[in-house]
């Protein structure tokens, strides 16, 4: 099975402009994510893709693959459809690696491409058991329910399902599931998806993959024990630092 994955990388965040660029421990934050992701054993390739050629630079000093995509990409999904698109890309699947996780955990790649192994499998992945109530009651951490197959039956910022018998004390009572934001994709799924514009509970929750199964596509997820470190803002990454998490 030939799976690719590629890592979208966008110049112009919000909450940390240049993240990709960001130094850790004398290694770009890109160059960092692409080396994890490199040791996983289930890509057949890795690329980077961005709208910034300072990225582009980085990343063909560091002698990684990168692909140039505009920069009116609405999500890293629509980035990724670009580059199977403009690349010509011919892969059983395509795995979506978040550009701000410099410690990802290769095996936790390998667990969602293990996902489409099944042929039924049109997009995939992760969630982690939630054992901390400030998770669990915290919206920016999205949920999701399954079903017995794994596959997932809806996302959402709020605690779900509802407990109806207590107010207290949900985990004693029910297993419940965060969602971890990495993706895989089938191509032809990823082109379908990128084409339908926005739902009507996406915008209400402001989570991509309710478009995906408000119109009928399916997802498989994968249970991971363990949690990426993300970096979304300048204060994350002193944090990091001052805990020396880096090596």
């Amino acid at each position: 099975m030939k799976i690719v994955g590629i890592i979208p990388a966008r110049f112009a965040s919000t909450r940390f402009p240049g993240k990709p660029l960001a130094m850790i421990g004398g290694k770009s934050m890109i160059e960092r994510v692409y080396t994890q992701a490199k040791k996983s054993a289930s890509l057949s390739d890795v690329i980077v893709a961005t709208d910034h050629d300072g990225i582009a630079e980085d990343v063909e000093r560091f002698g990684g693959k990168v692909c140039l995509t505009s920069p009116d990409h609405p999500s890293g999904t629509d980035r990724c459809a670009e580059v199977v698109e403009k690349l010509a890309l011919t892969c059983d699947a395509v795995i979506n690696i978040q550009g701000d996780e410099p410690f990802i955990d290769p095996t936790q790649i390998d667990l969602l491409c293990s996902c489409f192994n099944d042929p039924e499998t049109e997009l995939a992945t992760l969630i982690k058991e939630i054992k901390d109530e400030n998770i669990l009651r915290n919206p920016n951490a999205p949920k999701v329910v399954v079903d017995h197959s794994g596959f997932a039956i809806y996302f959402s910022r709020q605690a779900i399902p509802f407990i109806r018998a207590s107010d207290t004390d949900w985990l004693k009572q029910h297993t419940f599931y965060q969602h971890i934001g990495i993706y895989g994709y089938r191509p032809d799924v990823l082109r379908k998806i990128t084409a339908l514009p926005p739902s009507r509970l996406e915008r209400a929750e402001a989570l991509e993959q309710l478009r995906w199964l408000e119109n009928g596509f399916r997802i498989k997820t994968a249970v991971t024990s363990y949690e990426s470190i993300a970096i979304d803002t300048p204060a994350d990454l002193e944090r990091l630092l001052q805990e020396n998490r880096f090596g």
